[in-house]
């Protein structure tokens, strides 16, 4: 397989520029010991009210407490009995809502394992990660891009955009399925990370559009991270899924802006895809 660069993606090279990211997302999970303590601590609690309240009602009474009432602050002894009734009915009511709570709550630990992609999905988008990759997305990318464009401008140095499009994306998929193409993506995704320095960004823009945000590299860095990527080939189902992919770059200009870039950047992987559409389309038409 040929990139546009010219490399052979069969025969990735090593160099001393290799590096290794990880993205990783984890789910806060309800923890079911949690729950059973503070709620062994609720009926602590109701149990410590409930002799409190009966020992106020004994000595309510008793009227030798209650002799006097000459003052505002000195109370009688039906009115004692009134305030610890209206004391143990707000409690009740808090009694009550806590537990409803403390159910809710363990209704949840006993459905989140049904739903644990679900929920993994929504935090990978939250933080910016693909959820199938693990690479950042779009918008993660534009706002690294932002700041090694201006570091790039003040510092004059170098900056690049690899590109790596899927080749026939929709027939893969359509061929082999969606889990399929999906554990290809991840081995990409991995081959990406893998390949990338410290410092570089690797993204997912599209379904078949993904991008390596390169600092301080020029065009023989740039082939030297694409060849680390090598073929990319999963087995699914007891089927060999070939991953082939066309891989190109840009490069920063003085004066570019970030939406120069990435406009770039988006107009080489449109290329990619018109040509490999229209070489699949001529394999297909009749002779």
């Amino acid at each position: 397989m040929k990139s546009f660069l010219g490399i052979s993606a069969s025969k990735p090279k090593h160099s001393p520029l290799a590096g290794s990211g990880s993205f990783r997302v984890q789910a806060a999970e309800i923890n079911p010991q949690k729950i059973s303590r503070h709620e062994w601590w609720l009926w602590f609690s109701a149990l410590l009210v409930t002799v409190l309240s009966a020992v106020a009602f004994l000595l309510s009474s008793i009227h030798s407490f209650f002799r006097h009432a000459d003052y505002f602050y000195e109370i009688r002894s039906d009115q004692a009995r009134w305030a610890t009734l209206c004391l143990i009915l707000i409690f009740n009511a808090w009694l009550v809502y806590r537990q409803w709570s403390f159910r809710r709550l363990r209704r949840q630990s006993t459905e989140q394992p049904l739903d644990s992609q679900a929920l993994s999905q929504q935090i990978s988008e939250v933080a910016g990660l693909d959820p199938v990759t693990g690479l950042y997305t779009r918008s993660s990318l534009e706002q690294h891009l932002g700041k090694e464009v201006a570091r790039a401008r003040r510092q004059n140095t170098a900056l690049s955009l690899a590109t790596v499009h899927v080749d026939e994306f929709a027939h893969l998929s359509a061929r082999y399925g969606k889990p399929a193409v999906d554990a290809a993506l991840k081995e990409l995704g991995r081959r990406l990370k893998k390949a990338s320095r410290g410092s570089d960004i690797a993204a997912r823009l599209g379904d078949d559009d993904f991008l390596l945000l390169l600092p301080e590299c020029g065009v023989n860095e740039v082939k030297q991270v694409l060849n680390r990527l090598g073929a990319v080939e999963v087995s699914s189902s007891g089927q060999k899924i070939p991953l082939n992919f066309t891989t190109g770059w840009v490069d920063y200009q003085p004066g570019d802006l970030p939406a120069d870039l990435l406009k770039r950047a988006a107009d080489l992987l449109h290329l990619y895809d018109t040509a490999a559409h229209d070489s699949f389309s001529t394999t297909l038409a009749p002779h």
